[in-house]
């Protein structure tokens, strides 16, 4: 159904209301818009009269959003906000293809990242936007294709296919290795123990596995892994890392594993898309790469 005329003001009209409330005066609005002020009054005047309603108070020089006005400037911004980023976004890609992912900051850094020149060399007609997200995400609430998921829940009206495993191993700097020369899993506990914020009982589960006390483990916690590895590479305490994103950091000995003690976790990483764009061809052709991509590590 479409919404009524008097519902869909025109850009212009927009633009000039929310220059005036982002910047609180109708002089700032004309300013950055490159307008007299006359002109930006006559088009918020235009507006308030489409809509029914006013949307500043006048104070002598002075305008103020009424409390109608203030929360018609949140959506209205986010709108014309969605609208410059879809204009970018062809102009970008004028032929189309767009994905845009939300990842987690570290699977898109170490692991993602690096290998998307192979798929846009593989599929050079589309265009990734890459978006890092730690919370739940929301594809309601967002404007976004499909996102990198870890763990084993699933939601109403969302595809999903399982792309990897993830094994974890207790690592830390040399020195501390050194310092502690930990014999057995138990041993651990005596050091620093550092904690990622989106996974509290990983400890728990790591030392429950090899039989030891998993009771009250506490220590630093770290709202993404790359701030957890660097701290374990600065000596601060042993962290969980993903193996496959500290492979380098291995090699390299920036890091060493306090015992050689792997868990693979029961939950995994998922991509994860709204049932709407299953058949959004840039959506089936990263699917159907990621897969392929990923298929050793699902053996």
């Amino acid at each position: 159904m479409r919404a009524p005329r008097r519902f869909l003001p025109s850009l212009p009209l927009l633009a000039a209301f929310e220059a005036a409330a982002r910047t609180g005066s109708v002089t700032g609005a004309a300013r950055e818009l490159s307008l007299t002020q006359s002109a930006v009054s006559r088009q918020i005047k235009a507006l308030e009269e489409q809509l029914g309603t006013e949307l500043f108070a006048r104070e002598k020089q002075s305008i103020r959003l009424t409390a109608g006005g203030a929360a018609y400037a949140r959506e209205i911004r986010e709108a014309l906000s969605k609208i410059s980023s879809a204009s970018l976004t062809l102009r970008a890609n004028p032929m189309g293809g767009t994905l845009t992912l939300a990842t987690l900051p570290a699977f898109g850094i170490r692991w993602l990242t690096p290998r998307l020149p192979r798929f846009l060399a593989a599929y050079p007609g589309v265009s990734v936007n890459l978006l890092t997200r730690i919370a739940p995400f929301d594809f309601r609430q967002e404007a976004i294709d499909a996102a990198i998921h870890f763990g084993t829940e699933a939601w109403p009206g969302t595809g999903m296919v399982r792309v990897r495993s993830e094994t974890v191993l207790p690592v830390c700097a040399p020195g501390l290795r050194d310092q502690y020369a930990f014999e057995d899993a138990g041993d651990l506990r005596a050091a620093p123990l550092l904690h990622l914020t989106t996974r509290p009982d990983a400890w728990e589960r790591w030392l429950r596995r090899y039989g030891a006390d998993a009771e009250n483990v506490h220590g630093m916690l770290f709202d993404q892994f790359a701030l957890l590895g660097q701290a374990a590479m600065a000596g601060l305490g042993i962290g969980l890392l993903p193996t496959f994103l500290i492979d380098e950091d291995l090699a390299a000995g920036r890091l060493v594993p306090a015992l050689p003690l792997p868990y693979t976790s029961e939950d995994s990483y998922y991509l994860c898309w709204p049932v709407e764009r299953s058949e959004h061809p840039p959506m089936i052709a990263f699917r159907e790469w990621l897969m392929a991509e990923t298929a050793p590590d699902r053996a």
